[in-house]
């Protein structure tokens, strides 16, 4: 597959947003002051009636939210991935969740992407605090075509949503065409030694890393993990009956994440290994993205090896 450069899935997020909410009058965009960063200001300028702008106020914002919901509204709650899943918390468990409302957070500014503003901006534990949350669908898509397709979606799907976009600009992984459900992986490509397990701006080097490997004779097989919850529990199972073992890549933190999700089913199972490729236990900090990755082994690289150790 040859990758196109690409753009940052929050600007797919703009898009799509204001598509739905000139299709729905029941679609809000509910703004914490950062509406040019996280691409809402379409919408503010085609859709004043349906913005409500809450200022550099979380918490007050994820209420607001709530509220619009109980009147039959669709509320997009709008911020960084590092605010929307910690400072919001408390207010996204006692007050979405628990209710199980009709609410949708949509965070821009996830994972290593917001790369030089360092790590009081890297949001690289917000998948692993949604998904234990019960009521929460936790996504992280991989490229502007998929955001576009799982925003929409998120839409249409009644209950709590958390997404996941990239601030900088990630590679074309999909047609603009292409199909997508909330909890049913992507198979990008079959194999039998290998399953590769991804998502979000890191799904890009394991499309990359399985060329290589390709070249060096393994069959892979590449999976999207683009919902976390609830993850795809069927296509894990057949990574473990198909293939020999499983490497995760993600670009976030290895206690909670992908990685997590996906061993907690195989140590259910059995008859598989698993290797996990992400953040380590530790903050970020200001460095270019790529350094960042590399820092914490999520290179091409270090996916190659980890197939090597795993396979022989």
């Amino acid at each position: 597959m040859e990758l196109k450069k690409g753009l940052p899935t929050r600007d797919a997020y703009g898009e799509a947003i204001v598509e739905l909410g000139l299709a729905n009058p029941n679609i809000y965009v509910v703004d914490c002051d950062i509406g040019k960063s996280c691409k809402t200001v379409e919408f503010i300028k085609q859709l004043p009636d349906q913005h409500i702008n809450v200022g550099i106020a979380e918490q007050n914002g994820c209420g607001v939210a709530a509220g619009l919901a109980t009147c039959g509204k669709i509320p997009f709650v709008t911020t960084y991935a590092v605010f929307g899943s910690m400072r919001m918390l408390e207010q996204i468990r006692q007050e979405v969740c628990y209710p199980n409302l009709n609410v949708k957070i949509a965070c821009s500014h996830g994972g290593f992407t917001p790369a030089n503003d360092g790590a009081s901006h890297q949001g690289i534990e917000d998948l692993g605090l949604l998904r234990t949350i019960p009521n929460m669908t936790v996504i992280a898509p991989a490229d502007f075509a998929s955001t576009k397709k799982l925003v929409k979606a998120a839409a249409e799907y009644y209950g709590p949503v958390y997404l996941r976009f990239t601030r900088d600009a990630v590679p074309f992984i999909y047609e603009a065409d292409e199909t997508f459900e909330i909890g049913k992986a992507k198979m990008l490509y079959d194999g039998k030694d290998i399953t590769l397990i991804s998502n979000g701006d890191v799904l890009s080097l394991c499309v990359r890393a399985r060329e290589e490997l390709e070249k060096l004779g393994y069959s892979v097989r590449l999976l999207d993990m683009h919902t976390i919850k609830p993850i795809d529990r069927e296509a894990i199972e057949s990574a473990i009956a198909d293939t020999r073992g499983i490497v995760t890549v993600e670009d976030h933190t290895i206690l909670n994440g992908l990685g997590s999700a996906v061993s907690d089913i195989v140590a259910e199972v059995g008859g598989c290994r698993v290797r996990r490729i992400g953040i380590q236990d530790q903050f970020g900090e200001s460095a270019p993205y790529e350094r960042l990755l590399a820092k914490n082994g999520i290179t091409l690289e270090g996916i190659v090896k980890a197939v090597k150790e795993l396979v022989g």
